[in-house]
C-alpha cells in the first residue's frame, strides 16, 4: 500500500467519524506535502518506507472497517467503559455514569442501523436494566425500534438520533474521561462520545449528586428552550377586569379591614373572642362575625399586599366575550364576599366522593359553586348530580346510581327519581370533563378523538368537535369562556372556541402525549404537560412556544396557574410538584411529600395557598407565599425546600381526581372510593 491509499484511508476515516477539524488539518498538511514536494532524498525514502509498513496500513484498515465487520465491539467497548466508570473514585463516579445512558442508546441505534439486528437486541437486553430506573419510558418505546426504517419512522428514535445528548461534567472527570478512551484505544465508544455527547465542562470539584439536575434532562430541547426564553411573556391580568372594577368601585369588605387594621391589638383579640363565641347566636349574627373575623385574621398574618391586585395589567389577545349585568354582578357579590387564606386561616373543604364506580370513573369536575359534580365514566357516560335535588332525596344522601338501572328507566325530563342528569353520546371512554366558568356548559373529551359541547340547562349535547386523530386526553375552558383548549395522543393541543367546529390554532412541538392543559388567568397563553417530561407554554394569538420549561423526572399530569399568572405548578407521575416562574422559565422550588401521582392542582384565588391532590389519596395544602421570597442564606446554600407544607388532608381510601377553589375560597374535591 502506497502513501495516497493511506492518505485516502485516513481521510475516509476521519470524515465518516465526524472528526472535522482533523479532517481539516489533515487535508492542509497534505496541501502543503505536496507544494513543496521536493526530489526524494533517503530520510525520505525512510519516511515512505514507515508509512508503507504492513502494519500500520492494517491498523489504519482495522480503524475504517471497525464499525461495519464487528458489531461485538460496541458490546465489548461499552461492557469495559461500564466497568471503568462503575468501578472510579465515588468523587467522580456519578458524572461518569451519566455518560453511560446516551452511549448506551447510540450503541443499539448504531448496530440497528447497520443491519445487525440480532446483536442489537442482544446488547439491547444485556445492559438495559442498568437504566430502567431513570429511563423506563425510553426504553419502552427504543424496544419497538426492530429495523433500520424504524430508526426514521419514529419520532422519538429520530429525534435522538439527530440530537446530542448534553451533560455537565467537571473538568476533572472530563480529562479521566479522555485518558481512558486514548489509553485503551476504545475507538468506537470514542467516536459516538465525539459524535453523540455535548460536554459542558465545568471548572473546580464535581457537582454533589444532591446538586446534580438529573441525567433524565440530556435529551431535552434546550437549545429551544434557551431560545423560547427570549420572548417576553405578559403574565398579568386583564385591563378591565373584575378585579378592577372591584377595586375602582370600592370595595366594603377591604374598607372594613383597613379600619379593623388600624386598631389596637387589644381589640383585634376582643374581635376575635366574639366571633369565637359567634357560634351560640343566631346563625345571620354568626356569620356576619365569622367572616369579619376572618377578614381580620387574613389582613393581620398576610405578609404582603394581594398579589392580585398589584399584579400588572394587559390587553387580551383574543376576541373575549361580553358578560351580562346580571352575571357580573353575582361574580362581584362573590369577589366581596371572599375569605382572606393564608398559612394561619386555611380554607373549608367540601370533599365529594363518588361510590360502588366499580373502577369505571376517569374524571371528575365540580362547578364554580360547587351545585353541580360531573363524572366521566369508561362506559362513555357523563353523569351529572345536583347537589340541591340530591339533598332532597329521601332515603339516601351518597353520591350512587351506577347500578340502580330502574332508577335510570324511570326517570323523567326533570329528573324524576334518578339522582343524576345521563348525557350519551361518546363512543368511547370519557377522560376530561370541564364546566364553563358560568356552570351553563360542560365539556368532554374521549378516547373517540372527539370533544363534545353538553348544555346543563337543556340536557343534551350541542356540538361535537372533531379534529384530534387520537384519544383526547384533556379538555379545559378558558377562564373567560367560549374558548377552550385541548390536549392529545397525537401530540398536539389545539385551540377552540364554542361556535366553530374546527381548531383555531394547532399547538405542535411535544415529542408525546400532550397529557393536560391549563390556560393562563389573562387568556393570552395556554400551558401543556407531555409525556416527554415538559411544560410548555403557548402565545393563543400566534400558536408560537414561548416558554419551555424542563425538570420533571416523569410525565405531567397536572397544571395549574396563580391567580395574577405570574407563577405556575405541574405535577407529575413520580408524586412531584414543580412550581415555576412564568417569565423566567425557572424552577423556583421542587415540592416532595406526595407518594403516587399528582392528578390536580389549584391555586388558592388571592394566590397564598397552593391544594394539591393525588392517587396517594390525601389532599395536601401548601404555603406559596414563603416559597417566592427566597433568603439569601438559602439562595447560597441551594436549598430547595422553600415551599412549606401547611397540612395534610388523608381520605379513607380515596383518590383525588379534582380540585378546584370557589370564587369564595371554599376548597372543592372530588374522588372515587376505592376497595382497600
Amino acid at each position: 500500500m502506497d502513501e495516497e491509499d493511506i492518505d485516502k484511508l485516513v481521510t475516509a476515516y476521519l470524515k465518516k467519524r465526524g472528526f472535522k477539524q482533523a479532517e481539516l488539518v489533515f487535508q492542509e498538511e497534505l496541501q502543503q506535502q505536496q507544494q513543496q514536494q521536493q526530489p526524494p532524498s533517503k530520510a525520505g525514502d525512510r519516511n515512505r518506507n514507515s508509512l508503507a509498513d504492513p502494519e500500520i496500513a492494517k491498523l489504519v484498515h482495522s480503524f475504517t472497517d471497525r464499525s461495519e465487520s464487528c458489531p461485538v465491539r460496541y458490546h465489548d467497548g461499552y461492557g469495559k467503559l461500564r466497568t471503568w466508570a462503575d468501578s472510579s473514585l465515588d468523587l467522580y463516579k456519578h458524572e461518569l455514569l451519566r455518560v453511560l445512558y446516551p452511549v448506551f442508546i447510540h450503541c443499539f441505534m448504531d448496530l440497528i442501523a447497520q443491519g445487525h439486528l440480532q446483536e442489537a437486541r442482544t446488547f439491547f437486553n444485556s445492559f438495559r436494566e442498568d437504566h430502567v430506573m431513570m429511563h423506563s419510558a425510553d426504553l419502552l418505546k427504543l424496544e419497538g425500534v426492530l429495523s433500520p426504517s424504524h430508526l426514521e419512522e419514529m419520532e422519538f428514535a429520530h429525534y435522538l438520533r439527530h440530537t446530542k445528548a448534553n451533560i455537565k461534567i467537571c473538568k476533572y472527570s472530563y480529562e479521566l474521561l479522555l485518558q481512558y478512551l486514548h489509553k485503551t484505544q476504545s475507538m468506537t465508544m470514542l467516536g459516538i462520545i465525539n459524535e453523540r455527547i455535548n460536554f459542558q465542562v465545568t471548572p473546580g470539584q464535581p457537582m454533589s449528586i444532591s446538586e446534580d439536575v438529573g441525567v433524565e434532562t440530556m435529551f431535552t430541547i434546550e437549545d429551544a428552550a434557551n431560545q423560547a426564553s427570549h420572548k417576553e411573556i405578559q403574565w398579568g391580568l386583564l385591563e378591565d377586569s373584575l378585579e378592577d372594577r372591584l377595586e375602582k368601585a370600592g370595595n366594603p369588605h377591604l374598607e372594613s379591614e383597613k379600619a379593623n387594621g388600624e386598631t389596637k391589638e387589644g381589640d383585634l383579640d376582643d374581635i376575635k373572642k366574639r366571633s369565637g363565641e359567634g357560634g351560640k347566636q343566631s346563625t345571620s349574627v354568626k356569620k356576619s362575625k365569622k367572616d369579619k373575623g376572618a377578614g381580620a385574621a387574613g389582613k393581620n398574618m398576610r405578609p404582603e399586599p394581594n398579589v392580585v391586585s398589584v399584579a400588572p395589567r394587559v390587553k387580551p389577545e383574543l376576541a373575549l366575550p361580553v358578560m351580562s349585568t346580571e352575571v357580573e354582578q353575582s361574580i362581584l357579590e362573590d369577589l366581596r364576599n371572599r375569605v382572606q387564606l393564608s398559612s394561619s386561616a386555611l380554607p373549608s373543604v367540601s370533599f365529594y366522593t363518588f361510590i360502588n364506580t366499580h373502577n369505571c370513573l376517569n374524571c371528575s369536575s365540580i362547578s364554580q359553586d360547587g351545585s353541580l359534580v360531573a363524572g366521566g365514566f369508561s362506559d362513555s357516560s357523563l353523569k351529572v348530580w345536583d347537589m340541591a335535588k340530591l339533598g332532597q332525596q329521601s332515603g339516601t344522601s351518597m353520591l350512587q346510581g351506577e347500578n340502580d338501572t330502574t332508577n335510570e328507566q324511570v326517570v323523567g325530563p326533570n329528573g324524576g327519581r334518578r339522582s343524576y342528569t345521563l348525557f350519551q353520546g361518546h363512543s368511547g371512554p370519557i377522560h376530561s370533563a370541564t364546566f364553563s366558568p358560568l356552570d351553563d356548559f360542560i365539556l368532554t373529551s374521549s378516547a373517540d378523538s372527539t370533544i363534545r359541547l353538553w348544555s346543563t340547562k337543556l340536557n343534551a349535547n350541542i356540538v361535537c368537535y372533531k379534529g384530534h386523530n387520537y384519544p383526547v386526553w384533556d379538555v379545559q375552558f378558558s377562564p373567560a369562556g367560549h374558548y377552550f383548549a385541548s390536549s392529545s395522543h397525537d401530540r398536539t393541543a389545539r385551540l377552540w372556541s364554542m361556535d366553530r367546529i374546527q381548531p383555531l390554532r394547532i399547538m405542535a412541538g411535544h415529542l408525546s402525549d400532550v397529557d393536560c392543559v391549563q390556560w393562563h388567568p389573562n387568556c393570552n397563553y395556554i400551558a401543556t404537560g407531555s409525556s416527554d417530561k415538559t411544560v410548555r407554554l403557548w402565545d393563543v394569538a400566534s400558536g408560537e412556544c414561548v416558554r419551555i420549561f424542563i425538570g420533571h423526572r416523569s410525565m405531567i399530569l397536572s397544571l395549574a396557574m396563580s391567580p395574577e399568572g405570574r407563577y405556575m405548578a405541574s405535577g407529575d407521575e413520580d408524586g412531584t410538584i414543580m412550581m415555576w416562574d412564568v417569565s423566567s422559565g425557572r424552577c423556583i422550588t421542587p415540592l416532595m411529600g406526595h407518594t403516587s401521582c399528582v392528578w390536580t392542582l389549584a391555586y388558592s384565588c388571592e394566590g397564598t395557598l397552593l391544594a394539591s391532590g393525588s392517587a396517594d389519596c390525601t389532599v395536601k395544602l401548601w404555603d406559596v407565599t414563603t416559597s417566592t421570597k427566597v433568603p439569601r442564606t438559602e439562595e447560597k446554600s441551594g436549598n430547595t425546600s422553600r415551599l412549606r407544607s401547611l397540612k395534610t388532608l388523608p381520605t379513607k381510601s380515596t383518590p383525588v381526581y379534582a380540585l378546584q377553589f370557589s370564587r369564595r375560597n371554599l376548597l372543592f374535591a372530588a374522588g372515587a372510593l376505592s376497595k382497600a
